[in-house]
């Protein structure tokens, strides 16, 4: 062989090394997921399919009847509206929570603080239909209660309301807000509060004019992030907003797709709008998160925040916890506990308790749906769990690890879907797979590739803090033993991730068990999860057998958070 032949056959050889060959596959299937499927949407949106007769047309009707119906700007103040509302209430209820708990002598303050990751694993279906049950002018339970007491027929709340979707929206968001500013406030220097009380200020004044305004980009970034969830919010819109016609763009994306004829064209074109108001809100977060340096406040000086004595106000600061606690958990369980046990739902009353009855959890159990549903929800959280993780460590590995150019483009692409609405993820890879037909339409394999899509960024940012972690000496000292990179990867960076990565897949298996939006348009007979089927009995009627189906849900997730937490003290995970 020649010595050319010989040099092109060695760079042949490297190419299709382990190494390159599973960089390049990582590399591929981000750049497929993230944006294959996005770009065909929007080529969906100014496309007009062909007939048999006729070829397809570009044309911008879609973009004219979303954005230039009379009912546009209704639809536009509607999703502002909702989603700034949410996002204020949510904020203002998280951050009273935090400050409470981290610079207050509130009693039980811990006890609060580990119990707040359990508002994070109620699915939101089941949230929204709880409130409905409490809620509701008709059948809701603080309303009956309200009459009672009062002995009038006046509708003292009603969740059919923009007011109603904002309360249940906000109240279920409030945690998140919670846990970003109890971080912020944790964080925080706590000297400057304790030179503004020497000085005579009070509490309160130290609270608004200090604490506040040092926590300034926390609060914006927390804010944003809070209208981003808002704005692609699906569960409540559709059960609370559409029967009395408050639209928003995910429920209009929606009733888009299951009209007759469906007119995927127009969902595609509401689609694109809301990626549009995502992306901004997205832009905002980043350009307030490069500012916030002018905010710092922690040097390499150890310190201890001082805690406010509240006297009095303490014993009421605790009972707002309770109140809180009462209202996102212990009332929506209650009620669809209550619901679970009756042969019909029925207001509590002595003669409905005389009425108990375990029919519904015979019949849920019984269910032509549900086992198979119990089966495809575990596949597919185990199954999206698992490539997200694996995916995501090699994707960080090259952001973090190469002097490749281009890895930051890489990481933003990763980290694109988190700007995605679950539903626009769904409808993304329907209008994809719909037109390139390779057999995993209506089936388990186009729900995984959604789930990997959606939270892809969330195995990115586990996965990054880890890795940012190790030192690169090790791996060095690997190589330089003979070590290959397969195997310097697979022995010495993913154990020394295995906090990080253990962490992820536990968050990721949660939330694509409770999953809804992006399964709500991809899913066919057999490829039921366990929210659709949740879905399916809501729309059916079948409101006993939602709550017991309900309640053994609820209490499945709220199992694998215990045993998440038992393995984050066992291998000292940190990220739950």
């Amino acid at each position: 062989m020649t010595t050319s032949g010989t040099l092109a056959a060695g760079r042949l050889g490297r190419v299709f090394e382990p190494r390159w060959l599973a960089l390049g596959a990582s590399v591929a299937v981000v750049a497929f997921l993230a944006l294959v499927p996005l770009l065909y949407l929007l080529w969906q949106s100014v496309h007009t399919p062909g007939t048999a007769a006729t070829a397809g047309v570009l044309t911008l009707d879609n973009h004219r009847e979303a954005l230039g119906a009379a009912d546009t700007g209704r639809l536009l103040g509607h999703s502002l509206v909702f989603a700034g509302g949410t996002a204020l209430l949510a904020f203002a209820v998280g951050t009273l929570l935090a400050w409470m708990n981290e610079r207050t002598n509130t009693p039980f303050k811990r006890l609060f603080y580990a119990l707040s990751v359990v508002p994070l694993i109620v699915p939101g279906v089941l949230f929204t239909i709880a409130w409905i049950l409490l809620a509701s002018p008709k059948i809701g339970l603080v309303n009956l209660a309200l009459q009672t007491l009062t002995g009038t027929s006046h509708v003292f709340v009603n969740v059919y309301s923009m007011g109603g979707m904002i309360w249940v929206d906000g109240l279920h968001y409030s945690p998140v807000a919670f846990l970003i500013m109890s971080a912020a406030f944790r964080s925080m220097d706590p000297s400057l509060e304790e030179s503004a009380l020497m000085s005579g200020a009070s509490t309160w004044q130290v609270a608004r004019r200090i604490s506040l305004r040092l926590s300034w980009p926390a609060a914006v970034a927390t804010l944003l992030i809070l209208f981003i969830r808002a704005i692609e919010s699906f569960e409540v819109p559709a059960l609370i907003g559409l029967p009395v016609g408050l639209q928003v763009y995910t429920s209009a994306i929606y009733q888009a797709i299951h009209q007759y004829p469906s007119r995927i064209g127009l969902a595609s074109a509401y689609a694109t709008v809301l990626l549009v108001v995502a992306a901004l809100g997205i832009y905002l977060q980043s350009r307030v998160t490069r500012h916030s340096r002018r905010y710092v406040t922690v040097t390499g000086k150890g310190f201890r925040p001082r805690v406010l004595d509240l006297g009095r106000w303490r014993y009421l600061t605790a009972a707002v916890f309770v109140v809180y606690f009462a209202l996102i958990v212990l009332l929506p369980f209650l009620v669809l506990l209550w619901s679970s046990f009756q042969s019909f739902y029925a207001v509590p009353s002595l003669e409905a308790l005389r009425n108990l009855t375990l029919d519904p959890y015979r019949a849920v159990l019984g269910h032509d749906n549900f086992w198979p549903a119990v089966r495809n929800s575990v596949l597919l959280a185990l199954g999206s769990a698992t490539l997200v993780m694996l995916l995501t460590s090699v994707v960080c590995w090259i952001v973090v690890r190469t002097r490749w150019p281009g890895r930051w483009l890489l990481d933003q692409l990763a980290s694109l879907p988190i700007a995605l609405p679950g539903l626009v993820v769904g409808l993304a890879m329907m209008v994809f797979f719909l037109n390139f037909d390779v057999g995993i339409y209506g089936t388990l394999w186009i729900l995984l590739l959604a789930y990997v899509t959606r939270f892809m960024p969330y195995g990115m940012r586990y996965n990054t803090t880890a890795l940012l972690q190790i030192h690169q000496e090790l791996e060095d000292s690997a190589q330089m033993s003979g070590a290959s990179w397969g195997a310097t990867f697979r022995r010495i960076v993913l154990p020394l991730l295995k906090p990080g990565l253990l962490a992820g897949w536990i968050f990721v298996l949660i939330v694509s068990m409770r999953e809804l939006s992006s399964s709500i348009l991809l899913y066919s007979p057999g490829s039921e999860v366990l929210a659709i089927v949740v879905w399916e009995l809501w729309e059916a009627g079948q409101l006993v057998e939602l709550s017991a189906l309900g309640v053994m849900f609820m209490v499945a997730l709220l199992f694998l958070v215990m045993v998440a937490q038992w393995l984050g003290g066992k291998y000292g995970v940190k990220q739950l």
